[in-house]
């Protein structure tokens, strides 16, 4: 079976930083600078309270939030909204696992997965 093909993330000047620390197999995410919450996605303005922002390193584990497989494509997958560690919860895929193995409030971890063009695009898969 065939591997599920990601889309190429679109490029921006507020993700670029994510992709290039991507590209070397690091995980970013948000932090304001006026109330040190972290968040996802990348971005410049916090949506906490409109201030600067920073990336910062993340550990890449989380829990399952909700989930869901599609099983009516060739191949199938799974995307998911995964908690991380840190706090904010993120949508993505889960991945290299048995889907009718997952459930709510498993543990995951981050791996990286190529886009079609290459650019590694963040998934978890059970820890």
């Amino acid at each position: 079976m065939a591997d599920h093909v990601f889309v190429a993330p679109p490029a921006s000047p507020e993700s670029a930083a994510f992709y290039a620390a991507a590209k070397e197999g690091k995980f970013l995410i948000g932090k304001c600078t006026g109330t040190g919450k972290y968040f996802w996605y990348p971005r410049a303005v916090s949506p906490f309270d409109f201030g600067p922002t920073t990336m910062e390193p993340a550990s890449g584990k989380g829990v399952i939030y909700s989930y869901s497989v599609m099983r009516r494509v060739s191949p199938p997958f799974s995307i998911a909204y995964v908690t991380l560690d840190e706090g904010p919860t993120m949508m993505t895929s889960i991945v290299d696992c048995d889907f009718d193995a997952l459930k709510v409030g498993q543990k995951v971890t981050l791996v990286w997965k190529p886009s079609a063009d290459g650019t590694p695009v963040p998934c978890f898969t059970p820890a």
